[in-house]
């Protein structure tokens, strides 16, 4: 009975890792403090208003800024730009903002100038369904970069990882 069940949540993992996603960094700005993570897990949720949920885990950079309700930013990854996300792969030491050309928006959104695009947000609501966060937050502006650029699809192994 043991090896069926492990079976089962094997299958259930694998399946779970064929949803495709997109790759984003997620970025924080306040004062002189620029904090940013790669994320998977963003998805639109709602026309009107314009909102994207995603889940955050408690301890990434940026996690208080967001759970604040201050402004954050999602830069979209496109399938050809992978210097810039290499920073934020496996954790960094010390800012990589200093190498990365970046603004900040108007709105105050940390955006990367070579995402595709980057949408700037502020949390609307938040759901606590397990290991993650999910935040529903509202769309406050844009900016496009790479119109033409498609954005890189990532596809995981398993359901159990990132």
């Amino acid at each position: 009975m043991f090896f069926q069940k492990e079976k089962v949540m094997s299958d259930k993992a694998l399946a779970v890792g064929h949803i495709p996603s997109g790759l984003f960094i997620v970025t924080t700005v306040d004062g002189d403090k620029k904090d940013g993570y790669l994320a998977s897990w963003v998805q639109q949720v709602s026309f009107e208003p314009l909102v994207v949920a995603l889940a955050v885990k408690a301890g990434r950079p940026g996690y208080d800024h967001i759970m604040s309700g201050k402004p954050f930013a999602i830069n979209i990854v496109g399938e050809h730009e992978t210097q810039f996300m290499r920073h934020f792969w496996k954790g960094y030491e010390k800012s990589p903002f200093g190498e990365i050309p970046h603004e900040v928006n108007e709105q105050g959104g940390l955006v990367i100038k070579d995402a595709k695009s980057a949408i700037t947000c502020k949390l609307s609501s938040k759901s606590h369904p397990g290991d993650h966060e999910v935040v529903f937050a509202e769309v406050l502006a844009s900016n496009v970069f790479e119109s033409e650029a498609k954005p890189k699809v990532h596809i995981r192994k398993s359901g159990l990882d990132y």
